[in-house]
C-alpha cells in the first residue's frame, strides 16, 4: 500500500514535488491516464510534500530567531501575525518532542527540545 510514510525518505522536497509534478501533468493533459498505483502515488506524495514545507518553514522561523528577529518580524515573513508565528512553531516543537518518544523518528532530542524553546522564547519579546 502506498502511504506517505512508506516515500516519505525516498524523497526530498525537491525530488518529491518533481515526481507530483510529472503526475500532475499526465492526469491533466489527459494523454495517457494514470494508474491507480499512480493516482494513489500523487495522493501520498502531495502530503509528504505538505510534511516537508512545514518541517522546513519551522527550520527557518528557528534560523530566523537564532539570527535575531522578533516574532513581529517572523509573522510578517510568513504573513501571519507574531502570536500565530510563535504559536505555530511552539506546536511544531512539541510534535518534535512527541515524535520523537513515540517512535523511531528521529525528532529532536530532549536539549534539542530545551534549546528550541530557549530560543523560541515568548511572543511578548517583540
Amino acid at each position: 500500500m502506498i502511504t506517505p510514510e512508506g516515500i516519505e525518505r525516498e524523497f526530498t522536497l525537491l525530488t518529491a514535488a518533481g515526481r507530483h509534478d510529472e503526475l500532475w501533468v499526465r492526469d491533466t493533459m489527459g494523454d495517457v491516464p494514470l494508474l491507480r498505483e499512480e493516482a494513489l502515488e500523487r495522493l501520498a506524495l502531495g502530503e509528504v510534500i505538505a510534511r516537508k514545507a512545514v518541517y522546513g518553514r519551522q527550520l527557518a522561523v528557528r534560523t530566523a530567531r537564532e539570527a535575531g528577529a522578533s516574532w513581529s518580524q517572523i509573522g510578517a515573513a510568513l504573513g501571519v501575525s507574531k502570536q500565530a508565528a510563535w504559536e505555530a512553531h511552539a506546536r511544531w516543537i512539541d510534535d518534535q518532542e512527541e515524535q520523537r518518544r513515540g517512535c523511531d523518528y528521529k525528532g529532536m532530542d530532549e536539549e534539542q527540545v530545551a534549546r528550541a524553546r530557549e530560543l523560541a522564547g515568548r511572543v511578548e519579546e517583540g
